[in-house]
């Protein structure tokens, strides 16, 4: 088989599609699977939109990337799914990753990176995205957004264990009154109203002991549970911070669903679907 044809085979099998694992050129210590439309580049296409879903502290990344590949397939989307593995730092930390920073790890400008390396690979601009995360994922995509409103259109924050608040009298994680010190950026509120926001829970997720936080805690600070005991209470609370500040939430509380992603995603899927009717005039 001549070489040109070895080339465009393997390039069909591993990078169309569900694609192989891609170490971060700007960081190899993470890597992402994609789901990238068998037809992307044919003549007549529309570019598509990027997905970018964030996993939970399970780190089943692929499988974040599996749950949006029909959806990306039909509704002409690319789906980015990052591994942020547990004891980048050799000390076993689960968390490093939920709340953006990791002693000298941004880990919104890893993902940052990891979407100029899909823009490169595919030469499709991504200038806004739109984001999902469950539980440990939901952590960071509504973190991420408060940090970075003028890259994201649209945001799924899956049952979060906590939340950040638009609160300008706490410090980061529970509000935001230190960002600009700590991240070199303040929140942008105005950019923020551009952005959609749904936040999806179970009715059933009321199990607390994995998310109160406690006195000598990694992530301790005063304040930590006081946007309410459950997921649903945090979500309900982290909704009615964004809509005081003129941001546009909802709230999806499922019914009789636990702690489950595959119960939560169908809803997340219509809102995604709805907000590409809204962008692309309902053409589709």
């Amino acid at each position: 088989m001549p070489r040109d044809d070895l080339a465009s085979r393997g390039h069909a099998l591993y990078d169309r599609g569900d694609t192989v694992a891609y170490a971060c050129k700007a960081d190899p210590r993470f890597s992402y699977v994609l789901y990238v439309p068998e037809h992307l580049g044919e003549a007549g296409e529309e570019p598509p939109e990027l997905i970018v879903a964030m996993h939970g502290t399970g780190r089943e990344n692929a499988r974040y990337r599996d749950m949006f590949s029909e959806f990306g397939r039909y509704n002409n989307c690319v789906v980015l799914a990052p591994l942020f593995p547990v004891g980048v730092l050799g000390d076993e930390n689960r968390n490093g990753y939920k709340y953006i920073q990791e002693q000298d790890i941004r880990y919104d400008l890893v993902l940052l990176a990891m979407v100029r390396e899909v823009e490169a690979r595919l030469s499709v601009p991504f200038p806004r995205f739109m984001m999902f995360g469950f539980s440990g994922g939901g952590h960071f995509v509504h973190r991420f957004a408060l940090l970075h409103p003028e890259r994201v259109s649209a945001v799924c924050v899956g049952a979060p264990g906590s939340v950040t608040l638009l609160d300008d009298g706490r410090d980061w994680w529970v509000g935001i009154r230190d960002a600009k010190e700590r991240f070199g950026r303040a929140v942008d509120l105005e950019a923020l109203r551009n952005v959609r926001v749904l936040a999806v829970v179970g009715a059933a997720d009321v199990e607390t002991w994995e998310i109160t936080h406690r006195p000598g805690s990694p992530h301790w600070l005063e304040g930590a549970n006081d946007a309410g005991s459950t997921r649903i209470e945090r979500a309900t609370t982290l909704v009615a911070s964004l809509r005081e500040h003129g941001v546009d939430a909802e709230l999806c509380v499922v019914p009789n669903v636990s702690h489950s992603v595959t119960g939560v995603i169908p809803a997340v899927r219509e809102f995604f679907r709805e907000h590409l009717r809204k962008i692309r005039g309902g053409a589709r």
